[in-house]
This record gives C-alpha cells, sequence and structure tokens, in this order.
C-alpha cells in the first residue's frame, strides 16, 4: 500500500507539477524577510496553483487596504519539506496556523512567529471529505460531529490536544480503538502537523485529528485504519478509492476568499469540525 501510494503521489506530481522543486537563491540569507514580496510556503492546496493563490491572496490583502504586497507562494506536500525549504533559503516564511505555529516555535528555537496583515486576518475551516456517490459516509461524520459538539466532547478534545497541550512535549499517543468484524473506514492523513495530526516513528498516531478519529471509530462502531500520504495525493488517493476520507480539507470562512481552493470536484465535504486562524513563521534572524 505505501509503495503504491508514494507511486500515486508522484504520478499527480508530474500531472499537476504542484510541489517541484525550485533552485534556492543561493545569495539571500536564511533570515532575509520581506513584506513587500514573500516567498511563501504552503501546503498544497487541491484545487488551484501556486500562481492562483498568489494572485488571491495579493487581491485579499487589497481589499483589506493592505498596500504594495505581494505573495508569491510555494506549494509543499508536506510540512517536514516546507520547514526545510524555509531552511534552505527556498522560502522566506511559512503559512500555517496559529495552533501549528505555537507547538512548532515550542519546540524550535531557530523559529519565530511573524506578523502579516493579511495573512493573520484569515480564519480556515477544517472538514473530511468523501467521494460525491458517499453521502451516507458524509452523514455518519455529519452526525458524529453534532453529537460531539452538542454533548461537549468537541470542545474537550480542542482543549486537550490543541488548546491546553504541552507544547514543549512530545504529543500523547493516541489508541483508536478495533471493532471485530467491524466495517473499516481508511482515512488519509499527511501526519506532520503537530499538534493538529502527527504519526510517530512508530506509526502510532498522535494529535487532535486523530483523536479525533478514535472517538468516531468508537461512535459509529466502524474501525479507522489511518494511511499516511503526502497533501497533494489526497483527492487522487480518495478518487482511485485508497482511501475513503481525507482528513482534512480546508474551507475559507468568509467571503473574502473563493471557498474551492482545496476542494476539486468530485468531492463531497463534512460538516466543519474545528477552525484556526492562519499565521506565519520564520527563521530568527542571525546575531
Amino acid at each position: 500500500m505505501k509503495k503504491l501510494l508514494a507511486t500515486l503521489c508522484a504520478v499527480v506530481l508530474l500531472m499537476t507539477g504542484c510541489g517541484g522543486e525550485q533552485q534556492a537563491n543561493k545569495d539571500k540569507p536564511n533570515d532575509n524577510f520581506s513584506s513587500a514580496e514573500l516567498q511563501l510556503g504552503m501546503v498544497t492546496r487541491l484545487n488551484t496553483n501556486e500562481k492562483n493563490m498568489g494572485s488571491v491572496l495579493d487581491q485579499f490583502a487589497e481589499k483589506i487596504g493592505v498596500k504594495d504586497t505581494k505573495h508569491l507562494p510555494k506549494f509543499y506536500d508536506s510540512f517536514n519539506a516546507m520547514q526545510m525549504g524555509l531552511e534552505s533559503g527556498q522560502i522566506e516564511a511559512i503559512s500555517t496556523y496559529n495552533s501549528v505555529a505555537n507547538y512548532v516555535v515550542a519546540n524550535n528555537d531557530k523559529m519565530e512567529i511573524v506578523p502579516n496583515e493579511a495573512l493573520n486576518k484569515i480564519t480556515d475551516s477544517f472538514c473530511f471529505a468523501v467521494r460525491k456517490d458517499e453521502t451516507q459516509l458524509r452523514d455518519d461524520l455529519n452526525k458524529v460531529i453534532d453529537e460531539m459538539k452538542a454533548d461537549g466532547s468537541l470542545d474537550k478534545l480542542i482543549n486537550d490536544y490543541v488548546t491546553n497541550v504541552n507544547k514543549g512535549q512530545a504529543l500523547p499517543k493516541v489508541d483508536i480503538p478495533k471493532t471485530e468484524g467491524a466495517q473499516t473506514i481508511k482515512v488519509g492523513v499527511t501526519g506532520d502537523l503537530p499538534p493538529l495530526d502527527l504519526i510517530l516513528s512508530d506509526n502510532t498516531p498522535a494529535g487532535f485529528n486523530t483523536a479525533m478519529l478514535a472517538e468516531i471509530a468508537k461512535r459509529l462502531g466502524r474501525n479507522v485504519e489511518i494511511v499516511q500520504i503526502e497533501g497533494g495525493a489526497r483527492a487522487a488517493a480518495l478518487n482511485s478509492k485508497l482511501i475513503d476520507v481525507v482528513f482534512w480539507v480546508i474551507v475559507p470562512l468568509g467571503n473574502d476568499l473563493p471557498i474551492d481552493l482545496d476542494k476539486p470536484e468530485g468531492l463531497e465535504l463534512s460538516k466543519p469540525y474545528f477552525k484556526d486562524d492562519v499565521a506565519v513563521i520564520k527563521l530568527k534572524a542571525n546575531k
């Protein structure tokens, strides 16, 4: 399965051109940071390319009154690869989420959170994605999300695994229950976006998203199998039935950004189960 997913990822990248390596600017120090023309790392969006994403961000910045700012996104299929791009000088900064930025900075003293007038005003919601013909699975997921919101268990997971997590320590492992003879749902996750989701070196899941999956498995009485997959291959893996659910897909809140930047044709989205503001991190300046 892992070899098949790796092959699929390679095919997707060749077809779309997303995530391709760019030549690093050797004359630019790693601590360079420009607010006027920002080379920005982002996790691959499924329904747009780097050029279009840059135009969307620039238009949004202009609309909210931020002048003379040009965003130059570079897509990465994993957060680890994006951090390496930052350290090698391929990009100046990383666009991520407050929860991720706070955790990363607490565990890496080379990085810091920096303000960005436009990006800091963006809030994204997180959803499940299923194939368009899997409406029953979508409805089942929506039912669990509604139940967890109503009984307070979703807020508790967010508090335990995001808000109040000890950001300077390793994330707690998550045990996903197994039910003998139950149907298995294969869920694709990137597995390298702490504290939201993380696959540890021993293949044990950790973080908020996997704790959410454990609760879903328990409430639906089904087994959940986690399949680690690169960001750019999420939709292809879903539509080819290598996985049943993509966990997660992003939908910008409000009317200022297109809502389908991460939603190609053929996908149905669940109700949002989590939201977070966008944050920017960069390397600290060399002393």
